[in-house]
C-alpha cells in the first residue's frame, strides 16, 4: 500500500507542477461572430518573468470595414472600465484580469453584436514593470480582425483541432496508464525482493542451519 501511496503522490505533484506552469498562455482571440449574439475579444500578453511586479493600463481601438482611421472604443486601469465610443454604450464588458493592476488578460465581451462590428480591433497593453531600482515601460499590441455572419459556421480546421485535442488527451491518458502499472510494478517487485532479503536475514538470525536453508523461506503475500 505504501508503494501505491508514493506513486499517486508523485502523480499529484507532477500534475500541479503543470498546471502553475501554464498559468498564462497567449491565445487568439476568435475571429467569427454571430449577429444578434454577444462576442468575446480576446486579448492576452503574458509577462516573460512573473515575479517581476507590474501594473497596465488597456486601450481597445476598432476600425469597421470601408474605414481608414482606427477610432478609441474603450480604455481600463485598476480604476475601472471606460467606454469611449458611443456606438458601443452599455455594449462592452470587461472580461479581463480582475482585482490586480498587474493585467495580463485584457479581453472584453460585447453585446448584441451587429453586422456593423465586423472589422479591425486593436488592444494595447501599456505596462509598467518595476524592478528593484527603476521602472520599464513596454507597450504590446495585438490585433483582432472580426467577422460577423448570419449563423455560426464551423471550418475544417476547427474540426481538425479538435479532433487532435481528443487524441492528444487520450493519447496522453493511456500513456499515464502504463507508465503507472509500469511502475506499480517496479516498485512491489522491489518490495518483495526486500522483505524475502528480511525474511532470510531474520532465519539466520535464529539460528537457521545455512544460508542454503534459509534461502528457500516463502515470503507470504
Amino acid at each position: 500500500m505504501a508503494a501505491v501511496h508514493i506513486l499517486l503522490l508523485s502523480l499529484l505533484c507532477a500534475l500541479f507542477v503543470y498546471q502553475c506552469h501554464g498559468a498564462c498562455a497567449e491565445v487568439a482571440s476568435d475571429t467569427e461572430a454571430v449577429a444578434g449574439k454577444g462576442f468575446k475579444l480576446g486579448c492576452i500578453s503574458c509577462k516573460m518573468r512573473s515575479e517581476v511586479d507590474a501594473s497596465a493600463t488597456v486601450d481597445w481601438y476598432f476600425r469597421a470595414d470601408g474605414e481608414s482611421d482606427f477610432s478609441h472604443i474603450f480604455y481600463y486601469d485598476d480604476d475601472g472600465p471606460s467606454i469611449k465610443d458611443e456606438r458601443f454604450n452599455e455594449r462592452i464588458d470587461w472580461n479581463g484580469s480582475k482585482q490586480s493592476p498587474d493585467i495580463q488578460d485584457a479581453s472584453i465581451y460585447v453585446f448584441n453584436i451587429t453586422f456593423n462590428d465586423s472589422g479591425t480591433y486593436r488592444c494595447f497593453f501599456n505596462r509598467m514593470l518595476t524592478y528593484k531600482y527603476y521602472e520599464y515601460q513596454t507597450l504590446v499590441d495585438k490585433v483582432v480582425h472580426l467577422k460577423v455572419v448570419a449563423k455560426a459556421t464551423r471550418g475544417t480546421a476547427s474540426i481538425v483541432s479538435e479532433f487532435m485535442m481528443y487524441f492528444s488527451i487520450i493519447g496522453l491518458q493511456v500513456w499515464l496508464l502504463i507508465e503507472m502499472i509500469y511502475c506499480y510494478r517496479k516498485i512491489s517487485a522491489a518490495g518483495e525482493e526486500a522483505l524475502r532479503e528480511a525474511a532470510n536475514a531474520e532465519c539466520l538470525a535464529l539460528g537457521g542451519e545455512g544460508k542454503d536453508n534459509c534461502a528457500g523461506v516463502q515470503v507470504g503475500e
